[in-house]
């Protein structure tokens, strides 16, 4: 065997662990990241691998939060013994943070082998081969887009559901958010190379795609076509075996009323709406630099509601923002009450290091921030369960997902997701039952983060989906299971709930 031959059988039992932290763009960059390690002949770390037990450890990190890097370093140093044990053990570190950061990670934790940028995840299984021969540490981290990362190899983590990356990058300048200083302008994909990417997924069995952008109704904006997310929905809507359509996350800045029409008109675009608020009040919007106004924001759910009456919307909010009043909170719970929203995902304000706002004056204290933060919490949770309770008596098509349900083999229920995204627990019918089919079912009973259906189920629709899912499934195991350090929700399978008012979330 030559020295070539004993390498690449070396490499082939190299395995890999990947974690991931922060919104749905940096989910679906592991899903790359995953696709090149096995390209390149590494094999995921089988689920229940110890931490540090991988032959290559990945952090795709996030660097929206105040305490991101500790988190990094905490898991960094935890790691350290276990790599002075394990000679020939690598560890990378990409994502945000990495893009920031760049060579202060290897000199506070000079074990590190590669620190790789948010433009350059391609160059991952290169720095780690160049790391492990060269034994010394590798920093690369290119300043602008080097490729479209979907033209990279991917190992998606759902049969049924995917994501679709429409664009990169965000031209906003929010004054708490660092992302689009380390993801860069906006870059749109061509439309022709969009929709070949989802044909491909549905020939494959993928019945749902979520598009994803960070900020995913400006697309166009690059390209010249102010309609082009539009015209995206509803090309979208003429692709034969893909039922269903969402996309995250819009700005009520880019909020048309030709994408209302798409929505409404695309009967594969589901009647779900995640818009990011931030803040109720005007002059809170305008120290984050968010483009609209209360006034604005409520007119968009409005006309939204008329167009597609059973929508749920959710949103994201941040309390505390600095400078933030009384009367300025109490801004922010009017739009709650008058919006209505499905789900929301709240935020206490917390400096991010490098963004303007972290250097304002009136910065609130934790007490006064906690405080308000546990009033808004309790009337979203009233609402949420209110609106929920609507759904009691309606017959809904629920799409069985894998993973939603933690509780499923005590109770005898599965567990998957309306048109609307509602999360729904069912009675196991006697058929059998897939991820990726489709059940039909009576709401019987509403809380204020789910549905129960407990009734028998009406209707079950065996789909290619669930084809795609028992054809994986079937195949000879392979080792599963990204390591992600995030809660989850929705779906592709799991869905990652955003974990900061990044620019992926708005």
């Amino acid at each position: 065997m030559t020295s070539s031959d004993r390498s690449q059988a070396v490499d082939e039992h190299r395995t890999y662990a990947i974690r991931t932290y922060g919104c749905q763009m940096n989910v679906h960059d592991s899903e790359r990241l995953s696709g090149l390690l096995e390209n390149a002949g590494y094999v995921r770390a089988p689920e229940g691998t110890a931490e540090g037990e991988a032959d290559v450890v990945v952090f795709n990190t996030c660097a929206v939060r105040e305490n991101a890097d500790n988190r990094l370093y905490g898991n960094l140093g935890r790691l350290a013994p276990m790599k002075t044990q394990r000679p020939g053990m690598q560890i990378a570190v990409g994502g945000c943070l990495a893009q920031k950061d760049r060579d202060t990670i290897v000199r506070k934790a000079p074990w590190v082998d590669v620190v790789f940028g948010t433009h350059n995840i391609g160059k991952l299984p290169v720095l780690l081969e160049r790391a492990r021969v060269l034994q010394e540490a590798q920093v690369e981290i290119a300043e602008s887009l080097e490729a479209f990362p979907s033209t990279l190899p991917t190992r998606r983590e759902s049969a049924y559901a995917a994501w679709v990356s429409i664009s990169v990058g965000c031209n906003n300048t929010c004054t708490f958010c660092i992302v689009p200083a380390l993801r860069g302008k906006e870059k749109d994909r061509r439309p022709g190379d969009i929709l070949a990417e989802v044909e491909a997924l549905v020939a494959e069995g993928v019945s749902e795609i979520t598009l994803l952008g960070q900020n995913v109704n400006a697309y166009g904006s690059d390209i010249g076509d102010r309609e082009a997310f539009g015209k995206l929905l509803r090309a979208c809507g003429a692709i034969e075996g893909l039922e269903r359509v969402r996309f995250t996350s819009p700005h009520p800045r880019d909020f048309t009323d030709d994408v209302i029409a798409a929505m409404a008109e695309t009967p594969n675009v589901m009647p779900q709406l995640h818009m990011p608020l931030q803040s109720g009040s005007d002059p809170v919007l305008k120290a984050m630099r968010r483009s609209y106004r209360q006034e604005r924001y409520l007119g968009i759910i409005e006309k939204v509601r008329a167009a597609i009456p059973h929508a749920a919307i959710s949103t994201d909010i941040i309390v505390g923002f600095p400078g933030e009043t009384e009367e300025d909170f109490e801004q922010t719970m009017h739009v709650v009450r008058e919006a209505r929203f499905a789900q929301a995902f709240t935020f206490q304000y917390s400096k991010r290091p490098g963004t303007p706002a972290a250097e304002m004056d009136g910065q609130i204290p934790k007490e006064v921030v906690q405080a308000r933060y546990e009033r808004l919490v309790a009337l979203q949770e009233e609402i949420s369960w209110e609106e929920n309770k609507k759904q009691v008596g309606r017959t809904l098509e629920v799409m069985v997902a894998e993973g939603e349900g933690r509780k499923d083999g005590a109770t005898h229920r599965l567990s998957g997701r309306a048109p609307d995204n509602r999360l729904v627990h069912f009675t196991k019918p006697e058929a059998e039952v897939r991820p990726g089919d489709v059940v039909t079912v009576e709401i019987t009973y509403a809380a204020p983060h789910h549905l129960l259906a407990e009734g028998p189920t009406t209707a079950v629709r065996r789909t290619r989906a669930g084809d795609a899912w028992e054809k994986r499934n079937a195949a000879p195991a392979q080792p599963a299971g990204v390591m992600l350090g995030i809660p989850t929700m929705g779906v592709p399978a799991p869905l990652p709930a955003p974990t900061g008012s990044c620019s992926a979330v708005g």
